[in-house]
């Protein structure tokens, strides 16, 4: 039985090489290999850029689950994209802190400038605006994350130069 799944496992159509060695080295660091699924997905959207039903199927065969456990893991999680999203995904914080410092001045511009709203992507595919809870940084609200970089204290007028950094 355990043959059958090892080989089922290595020749399950959807993933790379490179995916399936990633996630193998995530699986030998927990106990069961669905305890490794959000890594798993972490993995292939990287590579990707987001996970299709087809990734999140391949995903699941792999981790020895069924596609619908892995969705609802898929789908808690709001930076599992479950859709493409834009080449710079943008989190605009709306937390208590950013609200009363500005976010909603600064998601008005990113709305004229981007001609998006939340959850929608710029035409041009460079950027999906999400919103978040929280960045951590209430002292320096009001925040914005674009991929890995953190913008604090912003101000409307600086939005321009920020987002020309990611053209």
């Amino acid at each position: 039985m355990k043959e059958d799944l090892e080989n089922k496992n290595t020749t399950t159509v959807g993933l790379n090489e490179q995916e399936r060695t990633a996630i193998d080295h995530e699986v030998s660091l927990v106990p069961y290999p669905k305890a490794a699924c959000i890594e798993a997905l972490k993995i292939v959207q990287n590579n990707r850029g987001w996970i299709s039903d087809e990734a999140l199927s391949a995903i699941a065969l792999y981790l020895n689950m069924s596609a619908a456990e892995l969705d609802s893991v898929a789908t808690f999680y709001n930076l599992i994209f479950r859709k493409p999203v834009g080449q710079h995904i943008i989190l605009l914080c709306d937390s208590i802190s950013c609200w009363v410092m500005g976010y909603r001045v600064l998601y008005n511009e990113l709305n004229k400038q981007l001609n998006i709203q939340f959850g929608e992507t710029s035409p041009d595919g460079m950027f999906t605006l999400l919103p978040n809870a929280c960045l951590g940084c209430c002292d320096h609200a009001p925040a914005m994350l674009i991929d890995d970089d953190l913008y604090r204290d912003i101000k409307p007028n600086e939005l321009e130069s920020i987002l020309k950094k990611y053209n």
